[in-house]
């Protein structure tokens, strides 16, 4: 890791578009960003041991600019998964929002299929990413977790830091683990110590009445603090969900590799049924309020110029990084149920324009 960091410009861009929420709900402190229009079911990330709610701004940028509104959340101080489940109902009652999308991240995709578990109304599809099913293993590799609450502060950060792979990484890697390095600075000891309490808790997740065909799984191929049979597990327990590999990207793929990671995001998106139709909703800027989100005017369904490009895009990503799970296709056959409700014919026509 590097001595010293430099913040990207795009992130101070960033802070200067979106405005930070902090919000108390009973004992518990909600620190997030909301952006984008609020008619559109959210997308909720959820970070790791390590993330705070600052390091999706990558894919709020992006995707709220398409239309979609992403709630980004930090992990308030929590000590067990069932306390986690009930705070996180009561901070969407407070926010409004009722019917939800997850995408959780290491300890994040392991809460989301949590809430899922046990709150089934209310999500309605997964995007897990180089996750887990349960915690005995870590539970096992921190003998002291019965005492993690009375560990001193520069402990707590170094065990979370060692789990962070130092390099070399290629430059963009680097500047991930920079960027959240740099976020585990910002993070006091109880933040720690209870998101190390959370990950140490005997738990593990249950069936999920959410249909497979309602879930994405997008790891990394190349490592991760999360072991690989770890992630095998979660691949094994959801037979039917998406996979969507991503070559490289360490453990932070959503700041290494933003462009695929949101392409994904999107594309899970539309399968499940979540479009943005700005069209229907006049006088509405991304926050909610003013004029209109978008110039943006395609149909339920239809494909404009810029998808066009981004499915060609898309497709020439997962040419070169995704890895097809059977051998006799190829990867742009193996991602074409991603479309959904994209038109045949201009799915056609991009791929005479790829074949040109």
């Amino acid at each position: 890791m590097k001595g010293s960091f430099s913040v990207p410009g795009d992130y101070i861009y960033f802070k200067s578009q979106v405005p930070l929420h902090k919000i108390p709900i009973g004992s518990k402190q909600w620190r997030y960003y909301d952006f984008g229009p609020k008619y559109v079911p959210p997308l909720i990330c959820l970070p790791g041991i390590a993330g705070t709610a600052d390091v999706y701004y990558k894919q709020i940028m992006s995707l709220s600019n398409k239309d979609y509104r992403v709630i980004s959340v930090d992990i308030p101080l929590v000590w067990n998964n069932q306390e986690w489940i009930q705070a996180f109902e009561k901070f969407l009652d407070v926010i409004d929002v009722h019917h939800i999308h997850l995408y959780g991240t290491s300890l994040g995709g392991f809460l989301a299929q949590l809430f899922a578990q046990h709150r089934p109304r209310r999500v309605k599809s997964l995007v897990l990413s180089n996750t887990f099913l349960e915690t005995s293993n870590f539970s096992a590799a921190m003998p002291w977790a019965p005492i993690v609450g009375w560990a001193p502060s520069f402990l707590l950060k170094r065990y979370v830091l060692t789990g962070i792979r130092d390099g070399p990484h290629e430059p963009f890697i680097a500047d991930s683990v920079d960027f959240v390095v740099a976020q585990v600075e910002t993070l006091s000891k109880d933040d720690l110590a209870s998101r190390l309490s959370l990950t140490v808790d005997s738990a593990s997740v249950g069936p999920l009445r959410l249909s497979d065909t309602f879930i994405t799984i997008m790891d990394t191929n190349d490592f991760c603090a999360v072991p690989q049979e770890l992630k095998d597990q979660v691949i094994e327990r959801y037979p039917g969900a998406r996979l969507a590999n991503l070559k490289s990207g360490g453990d932070f793929p959503f700041l290494s590799r933003p462009d695929e990671v949101n392409l994904h995001l999107q594309l899970h998106l539309r399968r499940v049924g979540v479009e943005a139709q700005p069209e229907y909703v006049q006088g509405t800027n991304r926050d909610g309020a003013g004029e209109s989100s978008s110039n943006q005017n395609n149909e339920r369904g239809g494909v404009d110029n810029e998808s066009k490009d981004e499915m060609r895009d898309y497709i020439g990503v997962t040419n070169e990084n995704s890895v097809a799970t059977n051998e006799n296709e190829s990867s742009v056959a193996l991602e074409t149920p991603f479309l959904g409700n994209f038109d045949n014919e201009v799915l056609r026509n991009v791929h005479l324009s790829i074949d040109e």
